[in-house]
């Protein structure tokens, strides 16, 4: 019982990880097809990006502290990835270089998105 709760806990940081990254997305093109101002878009990004890096966090050591080393390994990148850009402090959405590395920021979170799908098949399958 214990082990289908773990499960379905997990799904759901899961999807909330796929939403939180959904909306990042969409903001990002809603500032590139000039739908919202820049400043907005740098204040809705950054005000989620550090409890969605905790998030991520707590999904990886969830997998360490079961025992589960496939989905331990398969988000281990993702974690420490933001780890460093967390120690780099470069985490946040920067207002003065948004455009200069807008395309990179949406890569970037769409690269992120399809790992979370194959998190979420690898879940459900």
């Amino acid at each position: 019982m214990g082990l289908l709760i773990f499960w379905i806990i997990t799904f759901l940081i899961n999807l909330a990880l796929m939403a939180s990254t959904f909306y990042q997305i969409v903001i990002l093109t809603d500032l590139e097809a000039d739908y919202i101002n820049i400043y907005d878009t740098a204040s809705r990004i950054n005000r989620i990006v550090v409890p969605e890096f905790i998030v991520q966090g707590v999904f990886c050591a969830s997998f360490l502290l079961t025992w589960h080393w496939f989905m331990f390994l398969m988000t281990v990148p993702v974690t420490c990835y933001h780890v460093m850009l967390f120690l780099k402090q470069q985490h946040l959405f920067d207002v003065t270089e948004a455009f200069r590395f807008l395309s990179a920021e949406k890569k970037f979170r769409l690269i992120k998105l399809g790992f979370y799908l194959v998190v979420f098949s690898v879940i459900t399958g």
